[in-house]
This record gives structure tokens, C-alpha cells and sequence, in this order.
């Protein structure tokens, strides 16, 4: 499992996916969750601006799973 760390309360489910590198800029997260399948703490989410918090961990579609850490 790959972990994000942030240093700010919360990331957002687009800024995440730029962090990662799977997709190249912001624009590209409204196409990219339309296309992948993307689970939040189990559970389905295509909203670009969902706030993710430290210990959120998320399944990604040909990525992975990741998991968001404090600094």
C-alpha cells in the first residue's frame, strides 16, 4: 500500500490523484473517475472534490491502494 503524506487538514479526491501521478493535471479527475473505479474506506466515490482526511485509505482502478498519512 502506497501512502500519501499531508501536511494540511484534508486533500481533496482530485489533488490526491494529480499527487499520485494518475492523471497530469486537475482538469483531468472529473474523466478519470468517470472511467476508473475509485473506493474510499470501502465504499464507491466519483467526486473530485471529496475532502480526504489522515487514515482514509483508498482502492484505485490500475493504481493501487493508498492511504493518507500526517506528516
Amino acid at each position: 500500500m502506497r501512502s500519501v503524506e499531508i501536511t494540511t487538514e484534508y486533500i481533496t479526491l482530485g489533488q490526491l490523484l494529480k499527487e499520485i501521478g494518475a492523471i497530469d493535471t486537475g482538469g483531468m479527475a472529473k474523466w478519470f473517475l468517470s472511467e476508473h473505479t475509485v473506493f474510499l474506506n470501502g465504499e464507491q466515490e466519483q467526486r473530485r472534490g471529496k475532502k480526504l482526511y489522515v487514515g482514509d485509505e483508498l482502492e484505485i482502478e490500475n493504481v493501487g491502494k493508498v492511504a493518507i498519512s500526517s506528516k
